[in-house]
């Protein structure tokens, strides 16, 4: 998998990280049938950070699911980087999820009996990296969201604003070009909240990693550039997708 190979070559344009495009997700038979999405066009140019708001059961969760590889499309198609998603080997996406995205998640997500440092390292591990490389990133990662020393604390030990700057150093650590936050917030109070929302914003900003994330705080959203909003399976148009209206 080459995610550098342009879908629309020749057209002397990159492509946008990612295209939803007609994307429908069903879920169950008959009368158990859920239309999670349906027909969604989305695009995220590199570098952008989006705040996907709508209410629950609006499509948001399944539309981050299928942008991580966590799930796939009923219909439509998902390119990243002009790759089309959907034509990769199972062992390709995850490699795709391994080397390009990184994952926030509301809950932390963390191993309750290991490190931060030993946290922050997982998706070093997976990637099979040297362990003296591996302790290095890692160091670099904690530090970058303000916990050097914190290295040997279990999850236990620290607050969960703390936590989740683990969390977000465990994302951070590969250098991925895409995370997905989902509800990064929604555990924390107003203080915190600002704390990591400051932190997202930095790392989108200094290091150009495009941001989706799921919320529903509009004083989180605001933090981003783009708002797009879920409605009954769709997105709303913004006005800021340069390749609605004519371009295919």
């Amino acid at each position: 998998m080459n995610t550098d190979t342009p879908g629309q070559a020749g057209k002397g344009k990159r492509p946008p990280l990612i295209e939803l495009r007609g994307v429908t997700k069903v879920y169950g038979t008959g009368q158990a049938t859920v239309h999670a999405l349906r027909g969604l066009d989305l695009f995220v140019e590199d570098g952008d950070f989006v705040a996907a708001m709508g209410p629950s059961g609006s499509g948001k969760s399944t539309c981050m699911n299928i942008v991580g590889c966590l799930d796939t499309p009923t219909e439509g198609g998902y390119l990243f980087r002009g790759v089309e998603v959907g034509r990769l080997s199972r062992d390709e996406q995850a490699r795709l999820r391994r080397h390009y995205i990184g994952f926030v998640f509301q809950g932390f997500n963390l191993l309750g009996r290991t490190t931060a440092l030993e946290n922050v390292e997982l998706p070093l591990l997976y990637r099979r990296t040297p362990v003296a490389e591996r302790h290095n990133l890692a160091r670099e990662a904690l530090e970058a969201v303000g916990l050097t020393g914190f290295e040997k604390h279990t999850p236990a030990e620290l607050s969960g604003g703390q936590q989740q700057r683990v969390a977000i150093a465990r994302a951070i650590v590969t250098k991925p070009a895409l995370i997905l936050a989902d509800e990064p917030t929604g555990n924390l109070d107003s203080a915190l909240s600002r704390e990591i929302m400051d932190l997202l914003t930095t790392f989108n900003r200094n290091l150009g990693i495009t941001i989706v994330m799921v919320t529903h705080e509009a004083d989180m959203a605001a933090y981003a550039r783009r708002i797009v909003r879920f409605t009954d399976g769709l997105v709303e148009p913004d006005g800021k997708d340069g390749r609605k209206g004519g371009e295919p």
